[in-house]
């Protein structure tokens, strides 16, 4: 049991390196999702391999961790509704490299649906502040933030009183 756990782990650090050394490599396949962790990361299992991925393009709200780290208005919804979409099915996970953490940057499709763009269409996730992969297309992804803000879905539905999870983490950081 040991040698296959060592070779799993092989396998899992060649397939990261891979991707790390050569970030417009993508890495495809079917994995089932085992956990969601939050609005915007989830565990995935497939080809004798578990990987953390975070859905690429979106931020989604912070959810709580502890009574002292409260979490985002949205937070917990956001994560139950990816849950929902994804939780124990098996889904299409296309890579775009690794971020922080070393976690995967994916998307995730399920039956032709794209969980990620679903995120932001209803209203559980903005688009993702920060860098994009190389050559990743991020039009669909802006059109349906507005398309949300507009119809005032979900978090949008706070107005004024709304904080971008980027914004909010800088607001708590070492609470």
């Amino acid at each position: 049991m040991k040698v296959l756990s060592h070779r799993l782990t092989k396998s899992f650090l060649i397939i990261l390196s891979l991707l790390f050394l050569y970030p417009s490599l993508s890495l495809a396949g079917q994995f089932k999702i085992a956990r969601v962790y939050d609005g915007d990361t989830v565990k995935a299992i497939g080809h004798d391999i578990t990987i953390k991925v975070r859905l690429v393009a979106i931020d989604a709200p912070e959810t709580s961790h502890g009574k002292r780290k409260p979490g985002q208005p949205y937070g917990r919804r956001s994560e139950k509704y990816l849950a929902k979409l994804v939780l124990n099915r098996t889904v299409d996970v296309k890579g775009y490299g690794l971020g922080p953490y070393n976690r995967i940057l994916g998307v995730i499709s399920l039956n032709g649906m794209n969980i990620n763009l679903e995120m932001i269409k209803s209203g559980l996730a903005e688009v993702y502040r920060g860098k994009p992969p190389h050559k990743f297309d991020l039009d669909p992804y802006w059109q349906a933030e507005r398309n949300a803000r507009r119809a005032k879905k979900g978090m949008w539905s706070l107005g004024d009183k709304y904080v971008s999870p980027k914004d909010w983490r800088r607001m708590n950081k070492g609470r």
